[in-house]
């Protein structure tokens, strides 16, 4: 089979650095499989990546990620302003902090830092606890709001998402509350192991 040379035209002799005995079918059967391999890697990866699982869990992360800040902002300005106002905050939950260490303009007569970006402005080593309590109030807010839409959704449908479980009675680790056998320890949960002996 001729081929093609760098000055255009065909010729039967071996490239250069090739032997007399080359076989340009070689070429050609490295390029087949080498595009035969990217072929297959790109058809497995349009098979994993359209899978309805694959979608499925694409979908559920997008809705959780928006549903966690739809949870957090409903935490963050609707109810912590006034749970600040009623008890005796004085300001924002997440603007209390505690001076461990004061910075170098610190001004006594001023009654200290007014806000915990001044704070940290001028240098002062903080204990920023108001914002700790903001977020974990918000995850407090986040997990019942979770737990609230699971139940609602096994509720009115077959599919548990909340699996309740129980001890197993002889092995005392944790099963499904419907097993009839531990997976653990492979007894039955009925007591037929006490009535054989």
């Amino acid at each position: 089979m001729p081929r093609l040379t760098t000055e255009g035209t065909y010729t039967d002799s071996p490239p250069p650095g090739r032997s007399a005995s080359y076989d340009p079918d070689e070429d050609d059967d490295l390029l087949d499989r080498g595009r035969a391999k990217a072929h297959r890697f790109l058809n497995g990866f349009i098979d994993f990546a359209f899978q309805g699982n694959v979608l499925e869990i694409a979908f559920g992360l997008i809705v959780a990620s928006m549903f966690t800040a739809l949870v957090t902002s409903l935490m963050t300005d609707i109810l912590l302003p006034p749970i600040s106002v009623l008890l005796p905050l004085n300001k924002n939950l997440e603007e209390k902090f505690a001076v461990l260490k004061k910075g170098p303009n610190f001004e006594e007569g001023e009654g200290g830092y007014n806000t915990l970006k001044q704070a940290q402005e001028d240098g002062a080593v903080v204990m920023a606890y108001g914002f700790f309590l903001n977020r974990l109030i918000n995850f407090v807010g986040v997990g019942m709001s979770l737990y609230g839409m699971a139940a609602t959704y096994q509720y009115f449908s077959k599919d548990p998402i909340i699996k309740r479980t129980v001890k197993c009675r002889y092995c005392r680790k944790s099963i499904n509350e419907k097993a009839a056998r531990c997976v653990n320890c492979t007894s039955w949960q009925d007591g037929r192991e006490d009535r054989l002996f």
